[in-house]
């Protein structure tokens, strides 16, 4: 496996340091890793290093991307004689909630989409939820104020500060139905070439259903339990651009010598 990490802003030859550990840790264990500058690509320039060796499947391992600048990855990547092992499509599909929600539906809290148009006290009547987490495709507010309503109005107010935070929604929004959880609970999965891996060696029932759903070769699926004590998926998501979470550098690496 060739992993492709984000660089150090000020020096190309280092990596990120929000990725040097992994970086090294995969390095230590006798895997290529390259590096590019995220700064330079998005000006459309992308030099991976060591260029001479730039060559092969490459797994990318970096900041979260929109599916239309992956797509542009994905093209620079083939102008340098090399292939990204996640498509443009596949990586879609798991980075945006809905091109994952269909499959997955049974497991997962109910979840409608909308756009910032939409008449959304209809939109919330029509659900018969008695409270909502409100999310756009990708990620929830994470300011103090949280992601929880429990009427139209407070929809329009984490909206409205997930545009003022963050710049923009992206995609869409979307709208959960609230469950009770209990985030103690939670940890992160990854899939690797049809290969479930667990932190803790453990991969339960749920994850190896969901795991023959999804027709991608690396993505990551977050399992929680609800008050209930039933398994739940909160998350599904890109492999390459999945937070570790509470993953060992090392331990996280040795998926991609298997």
């Amino acid at each position: 496996m060739q992993l492709l990490y984000p660089c150090d802003p000020f020096d190309k030859n280092q990596p990120d340091e929000a990725y040097a550990e992994e970086f090294h840790a995969a390095k230590a264990a006798g895997l290529t890793c390259f590096l590019f500058s995220a700064e330079d690509f998005a000006s459309g320039d992308f030099r991976p290093r060591p260029a001479n060796q730039f060559s092969g499947n490459i797994l990318y391992r970096g900041w979260m991307l929109t599916p239309e600048r992956y797509a542009q990855l994905e093209q620079a990547i083939a102008a340098k004689n090399a292939a990204l092992l996640t498509t443009a499509h596949q990586y879609r599909q798991c980075h945006y909630l809905p091109a994952w929600y269909e499959a997955c539906r049974d497991v997962t809290p109910g979840t409608i989409f909308l756009t910032r148009d939409d008449d959304f006290d209809a939109a919330l009547a029509s659900t018969g939820w008695q409270a909502y987490f409100v999310k756009d495709y990708v990620k929830s507010l994470t300011t103090s104020r949280g992601s929880v309503a429990r009427n139209a109005d407070e929809v329009r107010e984490i909206v409205g500060l997930m545009e003022r935070y963050r710049g923009q929604i992206e995609g869409g929004i979307c709208v959960r139905e609230f469950e009770e959880l209990l985030p103690e609970t939670e940890e992160r999965y990854f899939v690797l070439s049809d290969q479930v891996y667990a932190r803790e060696d453990v991969v339960p029932d749920i994850v190896l259903d969901i795991a023959r759903r999804i027709d991608s070769p690396f993505f990551s699926i977050d399992i929680v339990l609800n008050s209930h004590g039933v398994a739940r998926l909160m998350e599904l998501g890109d492999g390459q651009v999945s937070d570790r979470k509470k993953w060992d550098a090392a331990k996280f690496v040795g998926m991609f010598e298997a």
